[in-house]
């Protein structure tokens, strides 16, 4: 295929990304369906050239940005307070699936090796940062919930890589050794975590001297990639250092970073993100055809491989299931006995837990990275399409309708001090300290009367507001509504003007600027 081709090919991929998307919205399914589903069909479209992944390429060109926006958009200071429940999780929960879908395996066909049944565990066992976002951006969870989820989708990857590659070796030297496995462990694991430091603290001390927002966009768009790619080259956890990188970065971009800069790069950095995220699953849903034809064609695939790949489908949601439950079961044996003061997620919410395993890309990377000769190769590549088949499209699809009946409610402990409405008259009393100390003149004189006026009132209302939250918010809906259409109004006149050729293109794009801030403040507030 020449360039020119693969280039015709990448846009038909975006233009299909639009229209799924447009009917996924349109039929009320998660966008990751009708994604994955569109790209299965597409793979048998007539002419259409068979689509062939390198793994390693796929897992460099989008697991290190997919990471790196996890970590930015993360809540540093619950992941912190959360990090015992985001380990069982991210290493618990990955080991101990692997080992449940190595024993089931190894059932099914005892004659394949140990380390071949190991792989397969670990190719399915972590969930997958994509998947879980693709689905947690479409619900509405607890707090708690919410950053287990997301914790352990940028944290399992890590575990799942190291069994994968052990069993890897297992299988071609024919030996195992647990003590070297947990040493090599802990040395990609804390390798990764430096490694991903200094390149974040670089990164802030870079983006500090640099001044030029383009420049700061264009540098923190490559963070993802530097870190990962530095980390693989010393030969420790590329996926942790891109997460602690992102984690160093997220905190520290609130300081760093301008207005400006952090507006036109968070616009960007969206459009980069919902653009991968929806050409993963384009992808995977692409290489159906490649997996069917590896097992022989569809009907030898569904008649030979169908069982034991639903078999080990259903094996991951036990396995899941019974570590979360079982977790659970340990959280209140704790507290009963005054160890721990956890407070247990309750049958809803480790339900909802359990039902939100959702497998992805890294998966399908593992799977098709596995060497020629490999036992049972084509076996373990289409029980692992069918598991992100079975678990995008069934869990995916229900996970909502699981939240819903589970009821869930947001813990007291998990709520912040104050509410937003009381964080906001905080600042606007600190403003006002301000506009105080610059309102007069060294003389004493006010100078600014207009504005501290502005700025008094501003507070007194806000306060006010904070006090009465609930009382305020149909009429500041009604507020903001006029403010809409006042901005509509004043969008006509603007337009207008313009195409009557009264004002040059530099006024219409400056005041149009200024029309879309004072929109998006008011839909903001609406909110």
């Amino acid at each position: 295929m020449d360039g020119t081709h693969l280039f015709e090919l990448v846009i038909a991929m975006f233009l299909a990304i639009i229209a799924l998307h447009y009917l996924a919205h349109r039929l009320g399914l998660p966008p990751s369906v009708a994604l994955l589903a569109g790209g299965a069909m597409l793979a048998f479209v007539p002419g259409l050239p068979a689509i062939t992944m390198d793994p390693e390429l796929v897992l460099v060109i989008f697991l290190p940005p997919l990471l790196l926006d996890g970590a930015w958009s993360i809540a540093v200071g619950r992941l912190r307070r959360h990090m015992f429940g985001i380990a069982s999780l991210a290493l618990g929960a990955v080991f101990f699936t692997c080992a449940v879908v190595a024993v089931v395996t190894h059932m099914m066909f005892p004659s394949l090796p140990w380390a071949a049944c190991a792989a397969l565990g670990a190719i399915v066992s972590p969930p997958d940062a994509v998947s879980a976002r693709a689905v947690l951006d479409r619900v509405k969870l607890p707090r708690r919930l919410q950053i287990l989820l997301e914790g352990e989708s940028l944290l399992n990857d890590a575990s799942s890589l190291v069994l994968f590659r052990l069993a890897i070796a297992a299988a071609t030297t024919g030996t195992f050794s647990a003590t070297a496995a947990v040493g090599g462990f802990l040395v990609l694991a804390i390798g990764g975590a430096a490694v991903g430091a200094f390149v974040g603290y670089a990164w802030v001390k870079f983006v500090r001297r640099l001044g030029d927002e383009y420049l700061i966009i264009a540098s923190t768009t490559l963070l993802a990639w530097v870190s990962y790619l530095l980390g693989e080259a010393l030969h420790v956890s590329g996926v942790i250092a891109t997460v602690t990188t992102g984690l160093i970065a997220t905190w520290h971009q609130h300081t760093v970073l301008s207005a400006a800069t952090r507006m036109r790069g968070t616009s960007f950095w969206t459009v980069v993100i919902f653009l991968m995220e929806a050409a993963v699953f384009i992808l995977i849903g692409l290489s159906l055809r490649d997996v069917v034809e590896r097992g022989g064609g569809f009907g030898t695939v569904v008649a030979t491989m169908g069982l034991p790949a639903a078999i080990v489908l259903a094996t991951l949601a036990i396995a899941r299931l019974a570590w979360v439950f079982g977790s659970e079961a340990v959280v209140k044996l704790f507290n009963s006995l005054g160890l721990a003061r956890t407070r247990p997620l309750g049958v809803g919410g480790s339900t909802v837990l359990s039902w939100a395993g959702i497998r992805g890309v890294v998966t399908l990377a593992l799977a098709l990275s596995l060497p020629e000769g490999f036992p049972a190769r084509d076996f373990i590549l289409v029980t692992s399409f069918a598991v992100i088949l079975g678990t995008v499209l069934l869990q995916g699809t229900t996970l909502g309708r699981v939240i819903e009946w589970a009821k869930l409610t947001e813990q007291e402990s998990e709520k912040a001090p104050l509410t937003m409405s009381q964080a906001e008259a905080a600042m606007a009393q600190a403003q006002l300290v301000t506009i105080k100390e610059l309102a007069y003149d060294r003389a004493g004189t006010l100078i600014h009367p207009q504005l501290l006026a502005r700025y008094e009132r501003r507070a007194t209302a806000i306060v006010d507001y904070a006090a009465r939250t609930e009382e305020y918010i149909p009429t500041l809906h009604a507020h903001f509504d006029v403010v809409l259409s006042a901005v509509a109004t004043g969008r006509r006149e603007l337009i207008r003007l313009h195409r009557a050729g009264e004002i040059d293109d530099e006024t219409l794009r400056e005041l149009e600027r200024d029309l879309d801030l004072e929109e998006l403040s008011a839909i903001s507030a609406k909110a």
